[in-house]
């Protein structure tokens, strides 16, 4: 059900002189985050983005051999990859205990961890709605909830993050079962960061647009070449990568933003713009 093993990498890349101006303003420094879907995609990109900040990393996904790949890429000496199945709800507190012994009290959590069908209402089986709304939305709730622990989070709080989309605010054909549970990933949010307020834990989303991932790539094989260069024409700054997210996600994850909770981000391209 679960393995994680404490892996060192050598710090071996100097920052560039970008990264040496800005560093200051998000400093991770000493702290523990865990990033969810941290295998490949948005997840992965946030996770390398945090260890160049100097975040210790806690890195989930369900395959043991893509997180080591992810570890590989880390500039961060203190990285955990840890193997975990997010539909086995059950599991996430008993992990998160072992993560505190193991390294202290946590500061970050990042919900990157998700899936999508891209079906229309009429071929929408209520099976694949259940697994989308159990890894998007319930698991992060049951992350939260266990990060949220007095015994868990650090005396400084904490921040939480859930990557949420466009289509929790806009609607799109083919998306409906995606769309319900991205909002809810918002209203959860939203709610969450007035509740967990008096505890010194921020709550905050991020809503891509089209950002070029192994999933995004796998939802557009379903669909039309036409209807593919429509999604991405409707971007006026064309389609996103990663690593875009990634630095927005770094900023609102990190201490330094201390005054921001509740908020949704927009990032994509200006889509909703038009």
């Amino acid at each position: 059900m679960l393995s994680g093993v404490e892996t060192t990498f050598p710090v071996d890349q100097p920052l560039t002189a970008h990264e040496a101006t800005v560093g200051p303003f998000v400093d991770f420094t000493g702290r523990w985050v865990i990033v969810t879907g941290a295998s490949s995609g948005i997840g992965q990109a946030i996770a390398i983005e945090l260890s160049r900040r100097g975040a210790a990393l806690v890195l989930m996904g369900r395959d043991p051999r893509k997180l080591s790949r992810t570890a590989e890429a880390m500039m961060s000496r203190n990285v955990d990859a840890v193997s975990i199945d997010l539909l086995d709800t059950g599991s996430i507190l008993p992990c998160v205990r072992k993560l505190v012994e193991a390294h202290g009290r946590l500061y970050g959590l990042c919900h990157c961890a998700g899936t999508v069908e891209t079906k229309p209402l009429s071929a929408m089986r209520l099976e694949e709605f259940r697994q989308m709304m159990e890894i998007n939305v319930t698991a992060g709730i049951e992350l939260a909830k266990a990060f949220s622990r007095r015994d868990v989070v650090t005396d400084e709080g904490g921040s939480i993050l859930f990557i949420s989309s466009i289509y929790g605010w806009v609607g799109m054909a083919g998306q409906i079962g995606y769309s319900a549970t991205k909002g809810a990933v918002l209203a959860a949010a939203r709610a969450m960061a007035v509740e967990l307020a008096r505890r010194k834990i921020r709550v905050n989303t991020l809503s891509p647009g089209l950002v070029r991932t192994p999933m995004s790539e796998a939802a557009l094989s379903k669909l039309s070449p036409d209807h593919v260069r429509e999604l991405e024409q409707a971007h006026p700054l064309g389609t996103g990568v990663p690593e875009d997210v990634a630095r927005l996600a770094a900023f609102l994850l990190a201490p330094q933003s201390n005054w921001i909770t509740g908020t949704d981000l927009i990032i994509d391209g200006g889509y909703t713009a038009r």
